[in-house]
């Protein structure tokens, strides 16, 4: 197997290929490191330490040779968003004053990865302090769209989705507060899994609320969406793909589908096509009170993303507190702090307000989605994950679509912000590109608790929608941009 063949297989297929002596943990190591290197213009990774993966390639060689127990992800090289804590290797949050900063202790996430033989890759380029949608970072530069470099590849997990699509790894480390796993996954062409908030540990993350927080996985290919999370759960039975012939897949058109770009609409609804032809059964169905979900999500964020950071920095052994940090965060992120999350911001959310959405609006919002589920007899929710396709690299605070001006957040968040504050299991995959090549995608909720169903109907609805190819690659240097 050469390096071209090795850099497209998906994670279960690598680790297949090593398990059986197809091919070594430390040739498979290379080929994903020659690919990173040729394709260092994407700025995707923040630490990148080719030495130290191929010493822990040369372990898992020797581990196999000894006739060790190969653990379900041997010897798979494994990039992490850098607002995770991985012990021996610099955790930056993406932020000035952490540079440097190595933890002692891995997040427990990650602890169970390593155990099951995978290998930490690198940690990748994020939006500071995860606190953005773009990955377009100002102290470490902006993460680029492989699809076009001039385009952002979304947030804050970008650097993960953009790793994944440009084929230095199958399989990646994100986190989702609000659409940070989904929509770079989305605005990447790839798969991205948000699961139902608390199945995976979250310790040793970087936080912005604990009600929201929920690490998750990037992949190409369902399948490794399910083998981590068969790793990090212990659910680790095998899921089949869902029988698409009867399934109910609810859609909401007044509240996901308003004001959508052409092409997004377009391919989305191509989409639905597909699904309805192979025999799922479309219901269409509002749900209840969504247009208050986002003034939600964001009192509930503004109010826990100090405290919450505070906390965090302590218990990681982090060498500066809160206020050090931030004297030195970048200017667009304090700007959003200073307005709205500081104690003293001008718009702090008071503790009555916060108190209100956590205990009350939330806990209905929740309650009006479970019933339209049991109600409407839904399998799953089907939606645009975002309202346009990846927009220039840069701060633009609106997006234009079909004539009119829209804010950037509600043209990439407005469809992600219910699933993530209401706790349920959300799936990403691509359904197409644009005229102009760019990656557009379907989102797919589940009710909370569902993950695995909607693990297995993701694997019925990618077999019919398929997955899309590898990007040209004019950001590639050196033999593999001949």
């Amino acid at each position: 197997m050469d390096s071209a063949e090795m850099i497209e297989l998906s994670a279960s297929a690598a680790v297949a290929a090593m398990r059986a002596g197809e091919m070594s943990a430390l040739d498979y190591a290379n080929a994903l490191l020659d690919r990173c290197a040729a394709g260092e213009a994407l700025n995707a990774f923040i630490t990148l330490d080719p030495a130290a993966v191929r010493a822990a390639a040369r372990a898992a060689d020797a581990h196999k040779a000894a006739g060790g127990v190969l653990g379900p992800l041997h010897g798979l090289p494994i990039p992490v968003k850098d607002s995770v804590n991985t012990a021996g290797i610099e955790t930056t949050v993406g932020t000035r004053a952490l540079r440097g900063w190595i933890p002692a202790r891995d997040a427990t996430t990650i602890a169970r990865l390593k155990a099951a033989g995978a290998i930490v890759l690198g940690k990748t380029n994020i939006h500071e302090l995860s606190f953005g949608w773009t990955s377009n970072n100002l102290e470490f530069g902006p993460v680029r769209n492989p699809w076009d470099p001039s385009r952002i590849p979304g947030g804050s997990s970008g650097g993960t989705a953009a790793v994944v699509a440009a084929r230095m790894a199958p399989l990646g480390v994100a986190e989702d507060t609000q659409g940070s796993i989904r929509v770079p996954a989305a605005l990447c062409g790839i798969a991205g899994f948000r699961p139902t908030t608390g199945r995976y540990p979250t310790d040793g993350t970087a936080p912005i609320t604990p009600l929201f927080d929920q690490i998750g996985p990037h992949a190409r290919a369902v399948a490794d969406l399910a083998l981590f999370d068969a790793v990090v759960s212990g659910e680790d039975a095998p899921i089949t793909p869902a029988t698409l012939a009867g399934l109910r897949i609810g859609i909401d058109r007044g509240f996901y589908f308003a004001g959508l770009d052409a092409e997004v609409a377009a391919l989305t609804e191509a989409a639905l096509a597909r699904l309805a032809a192979a025999g799922a059964v479309i219901v269409e169905a509002p749900v209840p009170g969504l247009d208050s979900v986002v003034p939600v999500a964001g009192a509930i964020q503004a109010h826990d993303v100090v405290p919450a950071l505070e906390s965090y920095l302590l218990e990681s052994g982090a060498p500066v507190d809160f206020d050090t940090m931030f004297a030195s965060v970048s200017a667009d992120v304090a700007g959003v702090f200073a307005q709205v999350g500081l104690r003293d911001a001008p718009s702090a959310v008071a503790d009555d307000v916060y108190a209100a959405a956590r205990d009350v609006a939330r806990p209905a919002l929740q309650q009006a989605m479970a019933t339209w589920f049991a109600d409407h007899r839904i399998d799953a929710m089907l939606l645009p994950a975002t309202m346009v396709a990846a927009t220039p690299v840069g701060e633009a605070a609106f997006v234009e679509i079909g004539g009119n001006l829209v804010p950037f957040a509600t043209a990439v968040a407005r469809n992600i912000s219910p699933g993530s504050t209401l706790g349920l299991p959300s799936l990403v995959l691509p359904c197409g590109l644009t005229a102009g090549g760019l990656p557009v995608a379907i989102e797919l909720d589940g009710p909370a608790g569902a993950d695995r169903h909607l693990l297995a109907i993701g694997m019925a609805v990618e077999a019919v929608l398929g997955m899309l190819p590898a990007p040209a690659g004019q950001w590639l240097r050196g033999p593999e941009a001949v």
